[in-house]
């Protein structure tokens, strides 16, 4: 087993098990004068032991110790997180009540949920936290290393190849359709129930190319048991320097970014001073040296900013994913 993944696994049970205040150091107040009156509840929209876990229970153990009062995280997962932040919403926006988002129920799901219980501007970015790539990778047996030999074999052999994703409408199946939609090729998708089962058919054959978050992916491809053909960030990963970006592949891919991200939301209805403070707050958690090794350890990057340009970054996020939904002519119902 590699020590990238090692360091995976130790990260997220360490961190899913964690008491707030156990393991950091108090943080110092910062300049805002808001502070919470009762126990801060941080709604994480997934199940425990995900990046989404991973970042609630970190900023969790961070406020707790910043702020002086207690900080919990609550995983309210199902139908694609759109469970949890529904939650949030029905909550005053007194900054004692925060979502932990990403691209699922923050950007995609209004383009693919035809029965959401929420809109976009019913909640209040905050600021991102991280943002990880995804990966594309290929079985072996089928000698393509390079996404320029992809789209060769896909020109000479349309409709042969598979790709697997961990499920219709997640970010890994919407990067793979928006690669087919740019290059204006085929293939055929075979949507898995989450990331594990597709990485097992990836490493088994079954399908040939993935498209996946970077983990659980990135260490199969270090040990050689996928062919990794690239990342799909505009920058090249510190987690694998050497696997080129999308976007370097053609030029048809020139603008092609897509990354998982998670960040922090509030009610529309939350006052400014709380926004900022807890804005403050996410800023003072990316910059501690103990935080950044944890970020690195999931080959991820800090990407704090302020609530505007979360809200600027959010909003493009939605639109990109739209024009990809409405092209491939996908609608849900959330169950």
């Amino acid at each position: 087993m590699s020590r990238t993944l090692l360091s995976r696994r130790r990260l997220l049970t360490g961190t899913a098990a964690v008491s707030a205040a156990a393991i950091l150091p108090r943080a110092s107040l910062g300049a805002g004068d808001w502070r919470p009156t009762e126990t801060v509840r941080l709604i994480v929209p997934a199940a425990a032991g995900g990046s989404t876990d991973v970042m609630g229970r970190l900023l969790a153990a961070h406020l707790q110790t910043a702020w002086g009062q207690s900080a919990i995280v609550e995983n309210r997962s199902g139908a694609g997180g759109t469970i949890g932040t529904a939650e949030v919403l029905r909550n005053k926006g007194d900054g004692q009540t925060i979502l932990i988002g990403n691209p699922g129920p923050n950007a995609i799901a209004y383009s693919i949920f035809k029965n959401l219980t929420y809109q976009k501007d019913q909640l209040q970015p905050v600021s991102n936290m991280i943002r990880i790539p995804n990966i594309v990778s290929a079985h072996p047996s089928t000698g393509i290393k390079s996404i320029p030999e992809l789209i060769a074999y896909l020109k000479a052999n349309p409709d042969k190849l598979t790709y697997g994703s961990s499920g219709t409408g997640q970010s890994p199946h919407l990067t793979g359709a928006w690669f087919l939609q740019l290059t204006g090729l085929k293939m055929t998708h075979v949507p898995f129930r989450g990331a594990g089962p597709a990485l097992q058919a990836g490493l088994a054959g079954d399908i040939q190319i993935l498209f996946d978050n970077l983990y659980p992916s990135l260490p199969q491809v270090l040990d050689g048991k996928l062919n990794g053909l690239c990342v799909t960030t505009a920058e090249r990963s510190d987690a694998a320097p050497k696997l080129p970006t999308m976007r370097e592949s053609a030029p048809e891919l020139a603008k092609f970014e897509v990354s998982s991200w998670f960040g922090v939301f509030l009610p529309k209805t939350t006052p400014a001073p709380i926004v900022d403070e807890l804005n403050r707050q996410v800023k003072a958690m990316l910059e501690r040296d103990d935080v950044k090794k944890n970020i690195a350890g999931m080959g991820a990057r800090p990407d704090h900013g302020t609530p505007q340009q979360f809200t600027d970054f959010v909003d493009a996020e939605t639109k990109k994913f739209a024009v990809i939904i409405e092209k491939e002519g996908l609608q849900m119902e959330v169950k």
